[in-house]
Parts: C-alpha cells; sequence; structure tokens
C-alpha cells in the first residue's frame, strides 16, 4: 500500500500514515520501519504492509518511496 506520513513522533517513536485510497489514519511503530525512523519527516510518501496486531491494525515494512 501506498500513503504519506501526517504525523510523526520521533521522541515517542511511532506515527500515522494517511493510506492514499482511504480516508482513515494508520499507526506505525519505529521497529516496523525499513527505513532509519528518525529520517521520516511528516509529507514523505511511503509504502507499507498491514498487520493486525491484538491493538488493531498497524503498518509494518514502512519504506520512503524516492
Amino acid at each position: 500500500m501506498k500513503g504519506t506520513i501526517k504525523r510523526i513522533l520521533p521522541i515517542k517513536g511511532f506515527g500515522f500514515i494517511n493510506k492514499t485510497d482511504e480516508k482513515r489514519d494508520i499507526y506505525f511503530h519505529w521497529s516496523t520501519t525499513l527505513d532509519d525512523f528518525y529520517y521520516l519527516k511528516e509529507g514523505d510518501e511511503v509504502e507499507f504492509d498491514i498487520e493486525k496486531t491484538d491493538k488493531g491494525f498497524q503498518a509494518v515494512n514502512v519504506t520512503s518511496i524516492f
């Protein structure tokens, strides 16, 4: 899937991605990024997979689109 980083909280180690094909945002954690989390910034376009966890859905394998 593709989307744009809507909000990122580097101190807390997570953020939210606005999915291109939907209106809702999806959570992602620094440990699920393939790029260095601290180089990601709001507005970056990313590709990712979605995984169901015990807390709901989250983005995994998050990587920047250059």
